[in-house]
């Protein structure tokens, strides 16, 4: 699109692919140099960091909506070259959303550096590095139009979810954040009305093309089925054998200790004997 030539990082895809190369680099490496070294903390850049990211999220938001109604956005389908100057002003919006995905690397390396190895799964790896590599080629190809929807609803889950990671590192505040599971299914309803918009224009055409809602579509889907596996495993959690076979909690008291107390300090001699 010659609306974008010009714009930083986004003329030739090498800077793009090189970061990408970067971030995974990091992982692998940062991972290895931390095997033996205590975590850092990392308190206070962690909250400059999400509260910046917040900010940057709230601002794309509000200027995406302001924009697609200034420009008289059609939600059903928009295409890429009727709003005028609404639609360059989407664009910029966008080349924003963009570089933020870059930004949004940073979430990884804290881990890496934290030394939350259980954080760096499949899923968060591929969404990050995915999503940096996908919008440098909707800004080139499709940088406004009916590319206007996701960013605004994933900005508005941004707001919520950097807030929640900032408060997250106050101890005082954990106790106050009960809505982490409710940030998932927020994620998943972001993308079930992707998809839902992104055919809208599929079933009754605007000019919008056609391959790149496809592509949009099917990306989506691979998210879906991604987020879901990770909610079952997250929140969804069978009982295991060993809670099962518990033994029940009773009243029975002697020498003013539960009866459980004398059970599990004999283990290790009964299990002696058995044998």
């Amino acid at each position: 699109d010659t609306r974008v030539r010009g714009w930083f990082l986004l003329d030739s895809y090498l800077p793009t692919f090189f970061l990408t190369g970067a971030y995974l680099l990091c992982i692998w490496l940062g991972n290895k140099f931390m095997k033996n070294r205590p975590a850092f903390s990392l308190r206070p850049h962690l909250i400059v960091y999400n509260l910046g990211i917040t900010l940057l999220s709230f601002y794309m938001l509000i200027e995406l909506i302001l924009a697609t109604w200034e420009g008289g956005y059609n939600l059903q389908c928009q295409n890429l070259h009727s709003a005028g100057e609404a639609d360059i002003r989407v664009a910029k919006v966008l080349w924003w959303y963009y570089f933020s995905k870059v930004i949004e690397f940073m979430d990884t390396i804290f881990f890496v550096l934290r030394k939350k190895s259980s954080q760096i799964t499949f899923l968060h790896v591929y969404h990050h590095a995915t999503m940096f590599n996908i919008w440098w080629c909707v800004l080139n190809w499709i940088p406004c139009g009916q590319s206007f929807f996701g960013p605004t609803l994933n900005s508005f889950i941004h707001v919520l979810m950097y807030s929640y990671y900032g408060l997250s590192v106050i101890p005082s505040m954990r106790k106050y954040l009960w809505w982490k599971k409710y940030l998932t299914q927020a994620q998943l309803i972001q993308f079930l009305l992707t998809i839902v918009h992104t055919l809208s224009a599929a079933v009754k055409p605007c000019g919008f093309p056609f391959g790149c809602l496809m592509f949009q579509s099917s990306y989506m889907a691979t998210l879906v089925i991604l987020f879901i596996n990770f909610y079952i495993k997250t929140y969804r959690k069978a009982p295991s054998r060993t809670a099962a076979k518990e033994t029940p909690v009773t009243t029975e008291i002697k020498n003013g200790f539960h009866k459980d107390y004398f059970a599990a300090a004999n283990g290790l001699q009964n299990n002696k004997k058995a044998q």
